[in-house]
Parts: structure tokens; sequence; C-alpha cells
């Protein structure tokens, strides 16, 4: 067997179990108080946390230190962000500001169904040229159809996002200035 290690060879490690309950050791996982409920965001950060450490502290002894120092780097740098993430108040949020992104997801779903679609016509027009068109399209209905609900899907959040009434900032209350027209009134 030599120098090689296999998944045999890996000693079991004790599992983690999460749960909505605040850790004891709130430093350990990230949370900032002992006390407080954690939100959505704290928990998907846990989590991840909990999946991912074990895992680079396992594989990086084993791989080259370059590599190595890359993946704890990658690390590291995901705990920033995961942290950033874990920071946002999700109810400080508005409907307005949600709108441009749903507007992307909506053209991103639309662009994607259509270029996908492009392509499978590519495929079968160099490579499966041979058969007619009705049977390129009993033979690939599955692909047909999964673009095109793709892109009916964009085309429902663009049309959601259209028809929907922008509630946008009130308008400051405009000034009562009758009392100037005595004074200025000839």
């Amino acid at each position: 067997m030599g120098g090689i290690i296999s998944a045999m060879d890996l000693e079991p490690q004790e599992i983690l179990t999460l749960s909505n309950e605040t850790p004891e050791n709130p430093t350990e996982i990230g949370a900032e108080t002992a006390n407080t409920p954690r939100t959505s965001l704290e928990i998907l950060r846990d989590t991840e946390a909990a999946l991912r450490r074990p895992v680079v502290a396992m594989i990086t002894p084993i791989i080259s230190p370059p590599l190595s120092e890359k993946i704890t780097t990658i690390s590291q740098q995901a705990d920033q962000t995961l942290n950033q993430l874990a920071g946002i108040d999700l109810n400080s949020i508005s409907d307005w500001e949600l709108r441009p992104a749903r507007i992307s997801i909506g053209l991103s779903f639309v662009g994607f169904a259509a270029l996908s679609i492009i392509f499978l016509i590519l495929y079968l027009q160099t490579l499966d040229s041979g058969l007619s068109k009705s049977v390129q399209i009993g033979k690939y209905w599955y692909q047909y159809i999964s673009c095109v609900n793709l892109g009916v899907t964009g085309m429902f959040l663009l049309g959601r996002e259209a028809m929907r009434t922008p509630k946008r900032k009130p308008k400051p209350k405009r000034r009562d200035y009758s009392y100037l027209k005595d004074k200025f009134s000839p």
C-alpha cells in the first residue's frame, strides 16, 4: 500500500449536530451573544462552517503545500464573506430594493433558455442531421420542454414585475403658503 491513503485509512471523527439553539461556545461557531436567537443567515453561516472546517482540516495535510495554502486562504475568505452575509438584516430590505434583482433573474432565465435552445438546435443540426425534424423533436422533447419551461418561468418573473405597482417613497407634503398671499396681494 505504500504512501497511498485511502478513505478506509482515515479515523472516524465526532459528528457535529446542528440545531436552532444558541451554541454553548459562541466564539467557536461565530454567534455574537449566547442570549439572542439566531437568524436564518447565521444558521446558514454556522452550518456551512461546521461542514467546511473539518473537511479543510482533513484535506490540508494530504495535499501539496501550495494547494493546501490556497484552500486555507479560500476557507478564511469564506468565513469573512459569510460573517458579512450574516450581518445583513433581512427585514430592512424593502420590496423596492429587490426589484432590480428580480428583473435580472427573470432576464437570466429567459437568456439561458434561449441559449440552451440554440445549442440544442445546433447540436441537432450538426450531429443528428440525418433525422427528420419530427423525429428530432420526438427524441429530444425532454430537452426542448426543459428549455421552454425555463424561458416561460423567466417571462412570468418579468411579467410579474411589469404588472406590479411600484411602491415609491412617499412625496414630502406641500407647504401651505396661503398666509403669504395676504401679505403680497395688491
